[in-house]
């Protein structure tokens, strides 16, 4: 960004006293939330006031404005305080200050998994001024209808579900059918970055399920047992539809297996270095979440006080493994020690979760192997989804073809 944005955040975050004087450093913003303090809803004013001048400064201001943190991936009601501070500054400047207002979608390939990819989505701005009429005599009006726009948009941007009952069909629809469709957006689009691409796809499978809901929800229903039905077998037998869908070429099947396995063999030693010098201030790190944060807001405080008390505690305790190594081996060796731990140390966290799905990877190659006739059962009904889904696909491009034939005509 070509200039400073100032984010606001829940007043909770400054409780822990050293993210307080980060964050202040940084230009974060405290705002008091009624579930924060109902009894301190009088420094919203404040709030608003600080925001105010951070904009006629021409600085930005960054706001999450459903107001809560989250772990599903269903847009909540998003809070009216966005509206209410940019019509209210723009009010005070009879309209002419030209304040925008630009919606951001983030989506998250894994919320809950560290370092994973997040794609975030910029619209086009909103000019404050255009809700502006009547504002002195219909301000809530006012306020609603920018709301009700902020809210449109970032739903625009995101993949929002409307019926959160359609989630599991969506998610399954993905599994067995996204491959497919990647490969025909690829051969008749422009290309665009894999997490914009699987966003536009995914939403793309959002719209036809809840289409097929609506207009045929007999059949959206009748799909909906028989995924049930496929995933069911699949969890009951554990193994992944990944892993299926290798069946056919076992020597494949076997030699990907056998391949993660000597990978997990060589990958070892290095793991177990990372870990070894990552315990102790990993152990430290968790200690300073439970003592730092309140339990009732942990869930806010959390990330915060895991990325201080991380700088700390392994910046300390690498620190000590280097002075320790240095007085015995001396310069330049201990440069090269310092170096290993921070790469070792990642190693070892990827090391730990891949090592988990090597285990399931190698148990599927061995039920697979074993039950023959159940595995060649499954790959017929995945098959006969693939198939569902490939008709349903079509029947929604023609409608929506000839929808869009009828509008021109009327048009």
């Amino acid at each position: 960004m070509p200039r400073k944005v100032n984010f606001v955040a829940t007043v909770q975050l400054f409780r822990f006293k050293p993210a307080k004087w980060l964050l202040t450093q940084c230009g974060v913003v405290p705002i008091n939330r009624v579930k924060d303090d109902p009894r301190a809803m009088h420094t919203v004013a404040q709030t608003f006031e600080a925001c105010f001048r951070v904009l006629e400064r021409g600085e930005a201001v960054g706001i999450f404005p459903e107001g809560i943190t989250y772990d599903d991936a269903q847009l909540k009601e998003i809070k009216s305080g966005a509206a209410r501070m940019a019509l209210e500054l723009e009010h005070r400047h009879g309209g002419r200050l030209g304040l925008q207002i630009v919606p951001v979608g983030l989506t998250f390939s894994a919320k809950e998994v560290y370092r994973s990819d997040a794609l975030v989505n910029f619209g086009e701005p909103i000019r404050a001024a255009d809700f502006l009429e009547g504002y002195a005599e219909r301000r809530k009006d006012c306020i609603t209808r920018l709301t009700s726009e902020i809210e449109r948009r970032i739903q625009e941007l995101i993949l929002h579900l409307p019926q959160l009952e359609h989630q599991r069909v969506i998610a399954g629809v993905k599994r067995l059918y996204f491959d497919r469709l990647l490969v025909g957006n690829r051969l008749v689009q422009e290309p665009v970055s894999p997490r914009a691409e699987e966003l536009l796809l995914s939403q793309r499978i959002v719209e036809v399920v809840g289409h097929f809901y609506k207009f045929e929800p007999a059949r959206a229903s009748a799909f909906a047992l028989k995924l049930d039905r496929y995933e069911r077998w699949l969890g009951r037998l554990r193994i992944s539809d990944e892993h299926l869908t290798l069946f056919p070429e076992k020597t494949r099947l076997v030699g990907q297996s056998a391949l993660w396995a000597l990978l997990g063999v060589l990958g070892a030693p290095v793991a177990l270095y990372g870990w070894v010098h990552r315990a102790m201030p990993y152990t430290v790190v968790r200690w300073a979440v439970r003592r730092f944060t309140e339990p009732r807001r942990r869930k806010a405080q959390t990330a915060t006080a895991t990325i201080e008390a991380g700088i700390v505690a392994f910046g300390l305790w690498y620190g000590i493994y280097v002075l320790i190594f240095h007085r015995f081996f001396g310069w330049p060796a201990s440069l090269w020690y310092a170096l290993s731990l921070p790469p070792a140390s990642l190693l070892a966290h990827y090391y730990a979760r891949e090592v988990r799905k090597l285990g399931a990877a190698i148990r599927n190659t061995v039920v697979l192997m074993r039950a023959p006739l159940a595995s060649k059962r499954l790959l017929r009904m995945r098959e006969e989804l693939i198939a569902e889904i490939e008709v349903a696909r079509r029947g929604f491009l023609a409608a929506e073809a000839q929808t869009k034939a009828t509008s021109g005509a009327g048009g």
